[in-house]
């Protein structure tokens, strides 16, 4: 039965976070983020990549320091949390097993429900956290777009979703960390070839935009004549990299924009829809969040999540729950993770 809270009733979830590399726990009063902790782990970069047995470890270590900040900073006591949200999926499977058996183990212990999460719809779920600004109306389309994901979304309800287009191979933040190590940046890439994009001239390479069927999306072609590309012109020149990286950053970030809002353009001819919200960690990209700005002129209603709601947190695990707890959606304890899930 949906649960319907008087209005001098509050409904505190502490929400787990732990589908990749990022451990966060936070606390939600509500529709309000009282605290919201991340612990990251610097120990990937040295690989160009998440390796997932040491992002498994490191949440071990992790998670209840993370709890226990997460709990000070909200100067709540875990007996008057409502209930416990936490990330099914999808993610890295040993990352979520570390979230989820802490979940229910504190589900068991405290006696209160359990709420498991999509990881996806929470990216989208974002919006609806409480800060003082206007809220996407259903039904939206949103693009989630992540170094796993790649989606435009028809959103009719807070837990009615339908992907209408995702990436047939890379997702776009793969595209940006594999063409920063082609250009020897560091990792992860995508925030460093958007800063040095500013400065360089967007049309000074010109790189093909791939074709896929429908509102799909696809990567893989794109990454390759990167790759071609810099070999080329490495052979001709050995200094081309260093004395042309902030054009060729510029270069690569304005095709693989083209590439979203080609479909994304696309998707809101066919569907109708002209509220367009964006979430996931590649929605922090400057050029992006211009871009999508800048259809306000077309008449697009657009939604662009503050930054610390873009990258994986709890926050946005807690507000998914939320509405699920509103609904009285709750899981059993033999709920298991999934590393691949459907929305």
């Amino acid at each position: 039965m949906p649960i319907t809270p008087s209005k001098s009733d509050n409904c505190y979830i502490l929400a787990i976070e732990s589908s990749c590399d990022d451990t966060s726990c936070a606390i939600l009063k509500n529709n309000q983020v009282l605290s919201n902790v991340i612990a990251g782990q610097k120990i990937h970069e040295q690989y160009g990549g998440v390796v997932p047995e040491l992002a498994s470890r490191a949440h071990q270590s992790n998670i209840i320091p993370v709890v226990h900040a997460a709990l000070t900073q909200a100067n709540i006591d875990k007996k008057q949390l409502s209930a416990i949200a936490f990330t099914r999926g999808p993610g890295l499977m040993g990352s979520l097993l570390v979230g989820g058996s802490f979940a229910k183990s504190l589900s068991l212990a405290l006696q209160i429900p359990l709420i498991e999460v999509h990881h996806m719809q929470a990216h989208i779920l974002a919006h609806y956290i409480d800060h003082g600004q206007e809220m996407p109306e259903f039904p939206f389309l949103g693009l989630t777009i992540s170094g796993g994901h790649t989606q435009i979304v028809k959103v009719t309800d807070y837990h009615k979703m339908e992907v209408i287009g995702s990436t047939m191979d890379d997702a776009v933040g793969e595209a940006f960390d594999k063409s920063g190590k082609i250009l020897g940046l560091g990792y992860p890439a995508g925030p460093i070839i958007d800063t040095l994009s500013r400065k360089g001239s967007h049309d000074a390479f010109k790189f093909p935009i791939p074709k896929a069927p429908n509102l799909d999306y696809s990567f893989s072609g794109f990454k390759t004549s990167v790759l071609y590309f810099v070999q080329k012109q490495t052979q001709k020149d050995p200094d081309f990299i260093k004395n042309n990286l902030e054009d060729i950053c510029a270069s690569i970030q304005y095709t693989i924009i083209e590439i979203l809002f080609q479909k994304l353009n696309k998707a809101v001819k066919q569907t109708g829809i002209k509220s367009v919200a964006i979430g996931g960690g590649v929605s922090a990209n400057s050029g992006i969040r211009e871009r999508l700005l800048s259809k306000k002129e077309k008449g697009w209603n657009v939604f662009i999540p503050p930054f610390e709601y873009t990258t994986d947190n709890a926050a946005m695990i807690g507000i998914s729950g939320y509405y699920k707890y509103l609904q009285g959606d709750f899981s059993s304890l033999d709920v298991v993770a999934q590393a691949k899930m459907t929305m």
